[in-house]
């Protein structure tokens, strides 16, 4: 029987999370495709347009190989409609604890900004988390910090964090990966320019060099 899907998985998918907000759910299916073909194969879909729960239910159905999930999770009912539309996993801004009485086995990465945050998720059995908003809340440093009390918390660092900077922020032990909008420009998505996004991928892919060695 397979080991159910954990926060801790998700965020060891791949270095890289686009965080996308999408506008057209018939967009939905060709980014997952672009993006796969360029070597990412997570993605977090932002509650903050109309077409979110679509384009999560879209690529869900038709790109098996692409984990989605629901982000800018901020309230309780949330949870059961981007679980319906069959997000693998949720994650949020912050969290409380409405929202984590309301998760139900969903795998669920809320963010975090301080220690008081980290402990909080922690007494509710969490371990995995967004740091949000990474850059503006001390960025490396911050996640350098953090290491020593919180030794057994995991990372996906968000907000502010650009290709020239990622690399950075992988080359810390506490991160899995990072989350980041310059993955899918808007102006891309809306010229449905999916072979530039692939490009993009590979080329955001490559530059994080090594990072992990």
């Amino acid at each position: 029987m397979t080991a159910p899907l954990t926060a801790r998985d998700v965020l060891s998918r791949c270095p890289l999370m686009p965080v996308v907000n999408i506008e057209a759910a018939e967009h939905a299916v060709p980014l997952a495709e672009a993006l796969l073909a360029g070597g990412i194969n997570v993605i977090e879909i932002t509650l903050r347009t109309p077409a979110a729960l679509a384009a999560i239910e879209r690529i869900a159905r038709a790109v098996p190989d692409m984990w989605v999930g629901a982000g800018t999770v901020v309230r309780p009912q949330q949870i059961a409609s981007v679980a319906q539309a069959g997000a693998q996993f949720a994650l949020s801004p912050g969290a409380t604890p409405a929202v984590l009485a309301a998760i139900h086995g969903l795998p669920f990465i809320p963010g975090v900004a301080t220690a008081s945050d980290i402990m909080q998720a922690m007494a509710a059995g969490l371990d995995a988390f967004k740091f949000f908003p990474a850059h503006s809340m001390g960025g490396i440093a911050t996640l350098q910090a953090f290491a020593g009390p919180f030794a057994e918390a995991l990372f996906c660092p968000t907000g502010g964090i650009r290709q020239e900077t990622a690399a950075d922020y992988l080359a810390l032990s506490n991160v899995a990966c990072v989350g980041g909008s310059w993955l899918t420009p808007a102006t891309l998505m809306r010229a449905q320019q999916w072979a530039e996004i692939t490009a993009l991928a590979r080329q955001s892919l490559l530059a994080l060099g090594g990072a992990r060695s």
